[in-house]
């Protein structure tokens, strides 16, 4: 069985990162479930790996360019990693030690400045410790962690094929 073309994989996993999207938005629009300052972060990791991948099969790369968007991926599927499991250990602390809840969203983003506002989204609050849904055990950060954990070792293995000059 042949392996699929780096341009395939690279559709694959802009196709995975809008069906993770589509999940989020489901979950919040029809569940209810609303985000979290960590969950919108890792939000905007996943839309950065898909973007990524996007353009990595509109552009179709030869070679190095295979290689830099691959890299790029793979720096955005840590950074998501990195959130989302910031987001699960903010989970797993004991009650009295969950940070304060903060303000919501559009608070944040309507009166702090851009990079205080990126802080507070990448450091979390109270409202992240809260777990509203669980699927075989584990919460949804969880789930995203595991999809960030394979969204990078796709692009790690773009990254190391074997590629036309």
């Amino acid at each position: 069985m042949a392996l699929p073309s780096i341009r395939l994989t690279n559709l694959a996993l802009a196709l995975i990162c809008a069906g993770l999207m589509a999940y989020a938005f489901y979950s919040e629009k029809v569940l209810g479930l609303h985000p979290c300052p960590l969950c919108m972060s890792q939000r905007f990791f996943v839309v950065l790996v898909g973007a990524l991948a996007l353009i990595a099969f509109a552009h179709n790369p030869k070679s190095w360019g295979v290689k830099l968007y691959a890299a790029l991926g793979v720096i955005a599927t840590v950074g998501g990693g990195i959130v989302a499991g910031r987001h699960l250990w903010i989970q797993s602390l004991p009650e009295d030690q969950v940070p304060a809840c903060g303000p919501s969203l559009e608070y944040i983003l309507d009166t702090f400045p851009l990079g205080d506002a990126l802080m507070v989204l990448f450091r979390g609050d109270g409202n992240c410790a809260e777990v509203t849904w669980e699927f075989l055990g584990l919460s949804m950060p969880a789930w995203v962690l595991i999809a960030f954990v394979g969204l990078g070792f796709a692009n790690l293995w773009q990254m190391l094929r074997k590629t036309a000059a």
